[in-house]
């Protein structure tokens, strides 16, 4: 397998032709008020349609999708979670970073180099990139950002069928005025973040 993300200057994308194996790691999910936040670590395969990724907040939801079942199905890649509770424990930081190291353990592989979307290394057991913009340049990254997004979006659809007066199949737990409103109203909902501010206007 190979997610190098191919050859680049400076002002382009960086240079990971030296690694055989890359996975990229990202996740979906820090702003909302209500859920987990997802992440993924995806490794592409070699002839992977590269045409099909982008950054996921650049496609729209019918690409997103269409792009996730050929990823679920070419690649090798795994999608974890850190719940409501942990965010509350840990801070959405110390959160994100778990549901990292769990998708990583759970991809099963060691590859030569992870690349993850952001500033920091969640504290992998390989050599590891930290990389702004990364899931906007690397094709591996670009991968998990989709996985991510999707996985969390389809679970707080799931969500909706269990606590409808929420409306999270519209928002997906984000902080939209209806979500506030709906939270003033009935309380917190059994997926709430405790610890952020759900019932201001």
């Amino acid at each position: 397998m190979n997610g190098r993300a191919g050859q680049g200057d400076l002002f382009g994308p960086p240079d990971l032709s030296s690694y055989r194996v890359v996975c990229g790691i990202d996740e979906a999910g820090r702003g909302p008020l209500a859920g987990p936040v997802s992440a993924a670590a995806v490794i592409l395969p070699d002839g992977f349609p590269l045409r099909l990724l982008d950054d996921s907040k650049a496609l729209s939801a019918k690409a997103r999708d269409e792009a996730y079942a050929v990823i679920v199905e070419r690649a090798r890649w795994a999608n974890e979670w850190a719940w409501p509770a942990e965010i509350d424990e840990l801070n959405i930081l110390g959160a994100t970073m778990l549901a990292m190291r769990r998708a990583f353990a759970r991809l099963g592989e060691t590859p030569d180099l992870v690349v993850v979307d952001g500033n920091r290394d969640p504290g992998l057991p390989c050599a590891c990139r930290p990389m702004v913009k990364a899931d906007a340049i690397v094709p591996a990254v670009m991968a998990a950002s989709i996985v991510a997004k999707v996985s969390r979006d389809r679970l707080m659809e799931r969500y909706d069928w269990l606590y409808p007066e929420y409306g999270y199949a519209r928002h997906k737990g984000y902080p939209t005025a209806a979500h506030r409103a709906a939270c003033r109203a009935l309380g917190p909902s059994p997926v709430q973040r405790m610890s952020f501010d759900y019932s201001r206007e």
